[in-house]
């Protein structure tokens, strides 16, 4: 008569169900089925608006881009992205940049409508740029500031083949119908497109 092997011990039973799980725990996130998209431009950190905030689309295949906007937020960084995240206030921009370091968040993808214009045929055709500040405080207007929204901008207008003069980056201001001043009258635009051209 043969006799009957024991069983695996409870202890090795445990050892066995944790070493199953490692691989897991160690691949990314989009490997393990968690995929969480990273910015398209590589200097931004990733902070997603709501989806109720804009359109998703496959731009420049559906609608080309051709212009980047320029716009100040009128508040602060962090509520900008907070406004942004909250799906009942219907606004975003494709990035934001903050006054003190230049640290910038990307909040829409580029590929998507971000409803920052004002105005249906520019939210379909533009980037838009948020900056912390407010259009008649000019300490809000850094230099490091400029430098990082100028990086960011060439890089969109080079991905886009978006000339970098002042007919393709405009103002808030310069869309069509809006009632909106931003930049303002602070904002220095011939630095800023010396910066653009710079990088």
């Amino acid at each position: 008569m043969e006799r009957e092997r024991p069983g695996p011990s409870r202890r090795r039973l445990l050892q066995g169900t944790a070493l199953a799980a490692v691989p897991y725990v160690l691949l990314p996130e989009w490997q393990a089925g968690a995929h969480v998209p990273g910015p398209d431009y590589p200097l931004a950190e990733w902070r997603p608006a709501s989806t109720a905030n804009y359109t998703a689309a496959n731009r420049p295949v559906t609608h080309p881009v051709d212009r980047v906007i320029i716009h100040v937020t009128q508040t602060t960084y962090t509520k900008t992205r907070f406004v942004f995240e909250s799906p009942r206030k219907k606004v975003s921009a494709h990035y934001v940049v903050r006054s003190a370091d230049g640290h910038t968040s990307q909040c829409v993808r580029e590929t998507d409508i971000a409803w920052h214009a004002g105005d249906w045929d520019y939210n379909t055709r533009s980037i838009g740029i948020e900056h912390e500040g407010w259009v008649d405080q000019s300490s809000y207007f850094t230099g490091v500031m400029y430098e990082a929204s100028a990086r960011l901008t060439a890089a969109i207008c080079t991905r886009y083949g978006i000339p970098m003069d002042r007919t393709h980056i405009i103002g808030h201001y310069e869309v069509p119908g809006t009632d909106h001043t931003d930049p303002g009258p602070h904002w220095d635009w011939a630095r800023y497109i010396r910066l653009v051209n710079g990088v």
